[in-house]
């Protein structure tokens, strides 16, 4: 026995079609359908075209996290360079108090 659909079968399911929805509704039902595959097709070339420009930005977010020894150098800078301003700042407040006290 085949599993596929024969000829006598695909005959019997159009005959239930047009009995259960009639032959008025089937064109009308034809072009909604039709229509609606057309809208979803538009819709996913969109989706597809976003999905192809946000690629590079991608690539660029995966290219610097395979190197995390030069954020770890930027983080590593900008430690040394908030000490810095702090003990500067120290210094200025220190010399503001030693004025006043003078």
């Amino acid at each position: 026995m085949l599993n596929g659909l024969q000829p006598w079968h695909l005959i019997i399911l159009v005959l239930v079609v047009v009995l259960l929805f009639g032959a008025k509704r089937l064109p009308d039902a034809a072009r909604s359908i039709g229509k609606s595959m057309k809208i979803f097709k538009a819709e996913t070339k969109d989706l597809r075209e976003d999905g192809k420009a946000e690629e590079p930005e991608k690539k660029q977010i995966a290219a610097s996290e395979t190197t995390p020894s030069a954020a770890d150098d930027q983080v590593a800078q900008l430690q040394k360079q908030l000490d810095e301003l702090k003990r500067q700042q120290a210094a200025d407040k220190a010399d503001q108090a030693h004025k006043h006290a003078s």
